[in-house]
């Protein structure tokens, strides 16, 4: 957490509208967002001085700081793909910390399904001619193949089968079905994740995240201003980051990702162990995302994350650790990056705002703590939070 010694909380979350958005813009639906957050704190916009925002605009966060009326006098563009938003927040929770800011917005908006749909092909990367990855791009490594990739190197070495990937899946979908804002809420099984169509070998479709459109926004602010807000804080009590690799041949292990690193130094910070964590929000572009971030923010061993998923461990009903509770980007929304959403499920569920899908402990009791943990890139980089309540 830095050497400040302001504690820092999260005071507003929300989502702005999410799933099939054909008729709005990503700057809608940022502002959409951050009116809500902003509403849920029951805090004045000119308490905000701090403002991190990616992935929109040549100038961002400068140019979405504009549209929503913001000046902000700290900012953060950190850009490291789906881990980015877990980065910004420890970033602002340093901040706050030190004394650079009070309260800091975080706010994110994309219309990744709705470009498609309409033959937009904005954002699209370009690797051929420049940097590492022109070495691989001849080899036609897609971001899909490069996971999968991964996977099958972890069913090589450590026997994880397809079945147990698929688990994580119907899982997701179990959550999802809990939720009404889910895009896809009807159950799956093992079988139908295994006979749809094969998009990167071992994955087929079930295996891979949906395309949505939507937004999220999430509001820190220092201890002093927690009194104000009309929402039950929930505190920032460790973060960590860390990138591995460009380039696959750069990659020492496939089978351990930087949420390795980016966890241990997360709980360290926070003083708390794995086994302490009442549920876990993981960034899950694919199964096998889920599964070995599991193993390396230490809920179970290298190797044994097949097993682990089994007997339906990540689900809200009766799971041991409930995992993407809304349904994660599996089953819910995934609106091109999902770091900020897993932020916000985190925060509600320790609020107890959850409804039927919310986490209870044994007795009854909210959960005290949570972990989000974001990847970015394939696997490039990994920014974990851990959260608390009370």
């Amino acid at each position: 957490m830095g050497s400040g010694t302001r504690k820092v909380a999260v005071v507003g979350v929300s989502l702005s509208d999410c799933g099939r958005l054909d008729d709005t813009t990503p700057y809608a639906l940022h502002a959409q967002a951050a009116r809500r957050a902003l509403a849920d704190a029951g805090l004045d916009r000119s308490l905000v001085d701090g403002f991190a925002s990616a992935g929109l605009g040549t100038l961002a966060p400068v140019e979405v700081a504009e549209y929503l009326g913001l000046r902000p006098t700290w900012v953060d563009s950190t850009s490291v793909g789906g881990s980015t938003w877990e980065v910004m927040a420890a970033h602002a929770a340093d901040a706050i910390a030190a004394g650079h800011a009070n309260a800091v917005l975080l706010a994110y908006g994309s219309t990744a399904r709705a470009d498609i749909r309409a033959g937009r092909r904005t954002g699209t990367l370009s690797f051929g001619s420049r940097g590492p990855l022109q070495f691989e791009v001849p080899y036609g490594h897609t971001l899909i193949a490069k996971y999968a990739m991964a996977a099958r190197r972890h069913m090589i070495e450590h026997g994880t089968t397809i079945e147990q990937l698929a688990e994580v899946a119907v899982q997701a979908r179990a959550n999802a079905a809990l939720n009404p804002e889910a895009m896809f809420r009807d159950p799956i099984s093992v079988d139908d994740v295994l006979s749809g169509p094969v998009i990167a070998d071992p994955f087929t479709r079930g295996h891979c995240c949906l395309r949505s459109d939507g937004g999220a926004a999430v509001l820190l602010a220092a201890q002093e201003y927690v009194q104000d807000s009309r929402s039950t804080p929930v505190w920032i009590l460790g973060t960590g980051e860390h990138v591995s690799h460009a380039a696959m041949s750069e990659w020492p292990d496939f089978t351990v990702s930087p949420a390795a690193v980016s966890g241990r130094l997360a709980f360290e910070r926070a003083g708390v162990r794995p086994e302490e964590i009442d549920l876990a929000e993981i960034y899950d572009a694919f199964t096998y995302m889920t599964l070995v971030t599991l193993e390396d923010l230490g809920f179970c061993g290298k190797g044994e994350g097949g097993a682990f998923v089994e007997k339906g461990r990540l689900k809200v009903a009766g799971g041991e650790l409930p995992v993407n509770t809304d349904g994660g980007g599996l089953s819910a929304q995934h609106p091109g990056m999902r770091g900020l959403f897993l932020l916000v499920e985190a925060v509600r569920q320790l609020r107890g705002e959850c409804g039927p899908r919310q986490v209870r402990r044994p007795g009854g009791a909210l959960p005290q703590l949570a972990v989000a943990s974001g990847t970015g890139g394939w696997f490039c980089s990994s920014g974990t939070v851990v959260l608390g309540r009370g």
